[in-house]
């Protein structure tokens, strides 16, 4: 499993033309699943992601988390986190999860994020959107679960 956590003052998903979900200050998570990813696994990275202190105190130091600072997420499934570029200029998808599968693991991911009394806002699985996002320092960090 991989999660590309993008710190933002505000972003939206736009599919087909309409926002289909939006938050103020917060993280970004692009989500992508391969082969052997679990609940086990999805468990590790949310509760990596959900303390993950990235956020700035009174000092200005990286030392809050997202619920420290009440903040949302938009969670969005991006397979091409799994794309192999090993072999030509077209990238290839044979490591990124099968649809039906990825999909399963993807409402468990944001389910479990809930859990955590974190607004979590999502894009449409498998769909064709549109992500707009003011990223806030900007701040990017990649997890991929093969190293926690």
């Amino acid at each position: 499993m991989r999660v590309l956590i993008q710190r933002s003052k505000n972003s939206s998903v736009t599919i087909n033309d309409k926002i289909n979900g939006s938050i103020n200050y917060g993280y970004v998570l692009l989500v992508g699943f391969t082969r052997n990813d679990n609940t086990t696994i999805i468990d590790k990275v949310i509760k990596k992601i959900v303390n993950l202190r990235i956020f700035e105190d009174e000092n200005g130091k990286m030392n809050k988390s997202i619920i420290d600072v009440n903040g949302e997420i938009l969670s969005i499934s991006q397979f091409t986190l799994y794309a192999d570029l090993s072999s030509g200029n077209r990238p290839s998808f044979i490591n990124a999860l099968s649809f039906n599968e990825a999909s399963k693991l993807y409402d468990y991911f944001n389910n479990k994020l809930r859990e955590n009394n974190i607004k979590v806002e999502t894009g449409i699985f498998g769909s064709d959107m549109k992500v707009s996002i003011l990223n806030d320092g900007p701040v990017t960090i990649m997890i991929d679960s093969d190293n926690l």
